[in-house]
């Protein structure tokens, strides 16, 4: 079973070592982790992706919100989310291969 966790956290040093520290110390995988400062400079969201079963995902949950850097802790599961990933490719370009990038491109939505 998968579970995103959306943490809000305070925005200063050693707070993603410290939620990672979590993770890493009760032997918990991250899948996928990603922080983003917010609107308020203060504060960051940091999005991570696990997976184990019911009882590791909610201990998980658990731990996190005893974190005192941690605001707030909103969990989703694979139904809840829309998940899409981004792959950035370096073509080299030239006047031969053009049609092809652009014809792949198509096929691809880009």
């Amino acid at each position: 079973m998968r579970r995103i966790y959306s943490i809000l956290v305070e925005n200063r040093s050693g707070v993603l070592c410290k939620v990672a520290g979590l993770f890493w110390r009760r032997c918990f995988n991250i899948e996928s982790i990603v922080v983003g400062e917010t609107d308020d400079k203060s504060v960051s969201n940091m999005i991570i992706v696990s997976s184990g079963d019911q009882r590791t995902l909610e201990q998980i949950e658990k731990q996190l919100n005893k974190k005192l850097d941690v605001i707030k802790v909103k969990t989703f599961n694979e139904t809840e989310s829309i998940n899409r990933e981004l792959l950035l490719v370096k073509i080299k370009y030239n006047r031969t291969n053009r049609r092809d990038i652009m014809e792949n491109c198509d096929i691809m939505g880009a």
